[in-house]
């Protein structure tokens, strides 16, 4: 049982890394508005968008943005990160209780 609590816990740590390559496409997009992936680079962002797309827009179904005047913050990403620690850090603990 434990080992299969550190598989799953593994695969919510890859998950985070999947999800802080979303952030980085995502602010390079923000950033440099004619950056378009090409080749390789475009197979993994659409890889990455695949994986991240459907809990984050459960996500933002669920939690409404957050405005402060005309600017519009999205918290989706950041519950997820949170809520996806929070799980691994379970997991890490009853893994080692066990």
């Amino acid at each position: 049982m434990s080992t299969l609590l550190d598989w799953v816990g593994s695969l919510i740590e890859v998950y985070i890394l999947v999800l802080i390559a979303r952030l980085v496409l995502d602010f390079v997009q923000m950033f440099a508005r004619a950056w378009r992936p090409r080749g390789v680079v475009l197979v993994l962002a659409e890889v990455v968008y695949s994986l991240t797309d459907p809990p984050l827009k459960l996500l933002r179904r669920l939690i409404p943005p957050l405005r402060i005047g005309t600017i519009s913050l999205d918290l989706s990403f950041l519950v997820l990160i949170v809520a996806l620690q929070v799980a691994a850090s379970v997991l890490r603990n009853l893994s080692a209780s066990l």
